[in-house]
């Protein structure tokens, strides 16, 4: 399954996410399929998934940091070009105020878009290390996809179906609030992970002195 990703089926025809380059330099697997972090914005994992629309297909890329759980970017759109998961990793760099070598590991499947020249140099720019899965591994991403069932069970099967691309969008920006915000999360003791986040950093807060 690794090589396929994540598939939509219409008419049995299958929407592949997932499509290998085999000719393309690949990083090296620097995971190993041991998503844990040590602390926020160590690991980041991403993979993308397709919704169907009335109007066609929407892609959909999330970015989740490993360590607190949390939504840091997520992008859609009518396409799977490289611009995709592009924009959703400058939309986690912006959020996250991410500086330049702050070894940050980024990690995906082996698809044709992470492993683009485009892809790989841009996180170069910041020093951020690129990790691909190993090849005919089923759990070489395993984290981002249980990300995509999540989305895909607690959002676009519970209020489909989608008119078109906008209104895909527009919830998917309530869910990922919401899912950051609000949903109780059974990996960190079942607080939301935003909530999760701000007692970690309450925690790291020197004690005030006693007079």
């Amino acid at each position: 399954m690794a090589e396929l990703g994540l598939e939509g089926v219409i008419r049995g025809r299958r929407r592949r996410t997932t499509v290998a380059e085999p000719s393309a330099p690949r990083p090296p697997d620097l995971v190993d399929r041991d998503f844990t972090a040590s602390r926020p914005d160590q690991l980041w994992v991403a993979d993308m998934t397709c919704v169907r629309t009335w109007s066609g297909w929407a892609y959909v890329v999330f970015v989740l940091d490993v360590y607190f759980r949390v939504i840091v970017g997520w992008q859609v759109a009518t396409h799977m070009r490289t611009e995709l998961p592009l924009d959703a990793w400058e939309m986690a760099l912006w959020r996250r105020r991410i500086k330049k070598d702050s070894g940050l590991v980024h990690h995906s499947d082996r698809d044709s878009q992470y492993v683009s020249i485009r892809h790989t140099d841009r996180l170069a720019d910041i020093g951020a290390s690129a990790s691909v899965g190993s090849v005919a591994d089923g759990y070489d991403n395993a984290m981002a996809e249980a990300l995509n069932g999540t989305f895909k069970a607690e959002l676009i099967e519970m209020q489909g179906p989608w008119k078109d691309v906008e209104q895909v969008e527009r919830a998917i920006f309530q869910w990922v609030t919401w899912y950051n915000e609000e949903r109780l999360h059974p990996a960190l003791d079942y607080v939301p992970p935003a909530e999760y986040e701000h007692d970690d950093w309450r925690s790291q807060e020197p004690a005030p002195r006693s007079a």
